[in-house]
């Protein structure tokens, strides 16, 4: 009979990962405490939300959705990466840090009701985030307004060397004839 500290604890899993625009399961075995509370701060900076539970919980909260797809992969220490706001950034922080120190081993993923791999993963985490591709949107929107404000200044840049170029003979030739 489950009790009811663990149904709550199922409840609010099943809530987070209803939310979620993407998850990733890894193996956390080997972090020291003072590592996994870097790399939980590093998830938290983009949004993002690292948890460590229990893995009949996670089988139990994922079989609706993915039934038994998931089970290899929840085996061992499992630390869940939950990402709500953007699908990128945490796991760009999760592989950063993975890369830095070796750990944490990423063992599965989901994106959008699609299982990814270790090496999908890595290669999402290559993806620049949102706030990056918003950043090269504005620029694009903004480089024909740039491109034209600096051809139609050109004319006048133009005219001002030329006075400056007129000006400056005249007060050498002033100078000359004291």
């Amino acid at each position: 009979m489950p009790s009811n500290k663990n149904i709550q604890a199922l409840a609010d899993l099943k809530d987070k990962l209803a939310s979620a625009k993407s998850v990733v399961f890894a193996d956390y075995h080997g972090l020291s405490v003072s590592q996994m509370q870097d790399l939980r701060a590093k998830v938290k900076e983009t949004a993002g939300q690292l948890l460590v539970t229990k893995n009949t919980l996670l089988k139990l909260a994922l079989k609706d959705k993915h039934g038994n797809k998931l089970n290899d992969a929840l085996k061992g220490p499992t630390a869940l990466l939950i990402a709500t706001e953007d699908e990128i950034g945490p796991l760009k922080a999760l592989v950063g840090f993975a890369q830095e120190f070796d750990l944490p081993k990423v063992k599965a993923g989901v994106l959008e009701d699609r299982i990814l791999s270790p090496e999908e993963i890595a290669e999402l985490a290559k993806l620049p985030g949102r706030m990056e591709l918003q950043a090269k949107l504005v620029a694009t929107l903004n480089a024909p307004r740039t491109g034209l404000v600096t051809v139609l200044s050109g004319n006048f840049r133009q005219l001002i060397f030329a006075l400056k170029a007129i000006q400056e003979s005249k007060s050498e030739g002033g100078e000359k004839n004291e």
